[in-house]
């Protein structure tokens, strides 16, 4: 699978728990592209899930294989902190499984996000990226991100200190 036109994006389901649980665990195990350091049953993200309902500020689109429905990332906008003063701000972020990266996926996701952000009230978008990690700068730069600060050695995870890198959108 190749071709754009074969991913559909669309809300996320109950029914897609398992396989975003999947997408999820192997950042935690494999990468320091989240700071969890243990991995989920699906059953512990569930609450994660339902804080993103079809409407409103903090969405949940996923991408699917159009023929096998097969799940090939997600992307979410979340509450970016949570005093009341900071509720037209979201910070966003982006995960494929393992084998979808480098087909547009990740665009294809912030795109339908972004569009459905575009009816809320909402006024900036925020994402942390771990240093390095030059996909996901160049996929937020590409949607006008820009950036904006990097907190030196905030986590630490497999033994070493990371950066992590903040970026800013105007919606």
């Amino acid at each position: 699978m190749t071709e754009r036109t074969e991913v559909q994006v669309r809300p996320g389901v109950e029914g897609d728990l398992k396989a975003l649980t999947d997408i999820y665990n192997h950042y935690v195990r494999e990468t320091p592209i989240t700071f969890d350091t243990s991995v989920f049953t699906p059953e512990e993200r569930r609450p994660w899930l339902l804080s993103h309902p079809e409407d409103g500020p903090h969405l949940l689109k996923v991408a699917a294989d159009a023929d096998s429905q097969e799940i090939l990332g997600y992307a979410t906008s979340s509450p970016f902190r949570a005093k009341p003063a900071y509720m037209t701000s979201v910070e966003v972020t982006v995960y494929l499984a393992p084998h979808a990266g480098g087909r547009g996926i990740g665009t294809l996701l912030y795109k339908a996000l972004f569009e459905s952000l575009a009816a809320e009230d909402v006024h900036r978008a925020y994402a942390g990226i771990a240093q390095p990690n030059e996909a996901s700068r160049r996929l937020h730069e590409r949607f006008g991100f820009r950036h904006v600060g990097t907190y030196k050695e905030v986590g630490r995870k497999f033994g070493r200190y990371w950066d992590v890198a903040w970026y800013e959108k105007e919606l």
